[in-house]
């Protein structure tokens, strides 16, 4: 079996506009998002080895707020989790795999997370 790098971010919360009601539309909504990268390592990692040898994880970040489109009213949250994964497969020509997970915190009820997750390998 090859080797691989898993990087993640876990449930961090940003607001986006997506919703198909229209008590959703033309707001944003909180949504909690994980996101999952599996990568080519390098093939070594010494003490001292350069962040250029990885991925910064602020990267994944990066893909599920200032990359989203500002204005950009996504009706599903398939759409935002797939503009993530194609965001991260321009970013870095090392990533193999995106996982995205996200949970739509306004219409959860007693704790349930309701959501989707997406997986997508590099085509």
């Amino acid at each position: 079996m090859a080797d691989s790098l898993i990087l993640e971010v876990a449930d961090f919360e940003t607001d986006v506009l997506t919703g198909i009601y229209s008590e959703e539309t033309g707001k944003p909504q909180p949504l909690r998002i994980s996101i999952t990268v599996r990568m080519t390592p390098a093939p070594y990692y010494a003490p001292d080895t350069r962040l250029a040898a990885s991925k910064n994880y602020m990267d994944l970040k990066f893909a599920a707020r200032e990359a989203l489109p500002a204005g950009l009213h996504f009706t599903l949250i398939e759409a935002v989790a797939d503009h993530i994964c194609e965001t991260l497969f321009l970013q870095d020509a090392r990533v193999e795999a995106v996982t995205v997970k996200i949970v739509k915190l306004a219409i959860a009820e007693n704790g349930e997370k309701i959501g989707m997750t997406l997986t997508r390998e590099r085509r």
